[in-house]
């Protein structure tokens, strides 16, 4: 098979595939003689492109890696979530029982690569997508999956919890017919965080950072938000997702069966609140779909009972 070959134009963002010298530093990492037999982009996020590849050695082995570019305007985007902080994760999750990526090798400053890289082992699996009926199962296993996450020692050693949203200048979404609800939320998430133990956690724990094979979840990805905070965040994270992909009662069976595996587990609505509020102001991404704004908002109407909030 011919070589991969690719050049993006000079001061192309790094969605543009690999450049030449990029898949040259990946094959001196495998070694000499090493060729990049197939290249082929994956989804990802504004700040990271990931493509995965496949690598044949001199000796005909093949090796399944990804690879992870930060965007050349990262530093704007995410200034806190760099390359190290995703190499230090790793580091931490060699020690995981749940199928996480190893680091094969890393350029974080971009000597070799377009742009700042990371060489990446790849899972085996698929972005989930459960039947119906599959669906309890499915939110046991996510639930299940975050015990061994946050039982990693070092925790300590990660860039603690920062939230999303600074609060300042923060507005309900354009598309609301109830902004009451956003700046009830948006006061109540002012105010000091409830009294939590801190873990290893994940920060952006989604089905889409998660992947699965024969109804089994198969490893966990994009551990480059992985901060030391309140396993609240993790839990919360995933039961906006949850809402909106399912709809509320499948994120309030996933706090559920989270409840159920952990054994004592108090989860405080504060921190759905927080992460809903993590929205806010809407990012350059575009604005929050219409339909999205009113399934939070029935959302976030629960989650204001539950602290014995009724807004009108």
């Amino acid at each position: 098979m011919d070589r991969v070959s690719h050049n993006p134009a000079p001061g192309q963002q790094n969605d543009a595939p690999p450049s030449d010298a990029t898949l040259r530093w990946v094959e001196r990492c495998l070694g000499p003689g090493s060729t990049v037999k197939k290249v082929r982009q994956l989804g990802g996020g504004s700040s990271r492109r990931n493509h995965a590849m496949l690598v044949e050695s001199r000796s005909g082995t093949a090796h399944r890696l990804v690879l992870r570019r930060w965007s050349q305007d990262w530093m704007l985007d995410d200034p806190g979530f760099s390359p190290e902080r995703e190499i230090a994760a790793l580091a931490l999750l060699a020690g995981c029982e749940i199928p996480t990526p190893v680091l094969v090798a890393a350029d974080p400053g971009g000597a070799y690569c377009d742009s700042p890289a990371l060489l990446i082992t790849r899972l085996v699996g698929h972005p989930p997508r459960p039947a119906a009926e599959d669906l309890p199962e499915y939110l046991i296993q996510l639930a299940a999956a975050l015990l061994a996450v946050h039982s990693l020692n070092g925790a300590s050693t990660m860039p603690p919890y920062m939230p999303y949203n600074p609060l300042d200048g923060c507005e309900p979404p354009r598309h609301t017919l109830r902004p009451e609800l956003w700046e009830r939320a948006i006061d109540i998430v002012g105010d000091p965080s409830p009294d939590a133990s801190l873990h290893f956690i994940h920060r952006d724990y989604h089905p889409d950072n998660t992947l699965w094979a024969y109804g089994r979840l198969t490893g966990i990805v994009d551990w480059s938000t992985a901060s030391y905070g309140p396993i609240g965040i993790d839990i919360a994270h995933m039961r906006w997702n949850l809402a909106l992909r399912y709809g509320v009662p499948a994120a309030d069976r996933f706090l559920a069966s989270f409840e159920q595996v952990h054994g004592g587990y108090d989860h405080h609505p504060y921190w759905d609140l927080r992460t809903l509020v993590d929205l806010l102001p809407e990012h350059v991404e575009g604005t929050i779909p219409e339909r999205h704004v009113r399934l939070f908002e029935n959302y976030l109407e629960g989650l204001l009972a539950q602290l014995g909030t009724v807004v009108r």
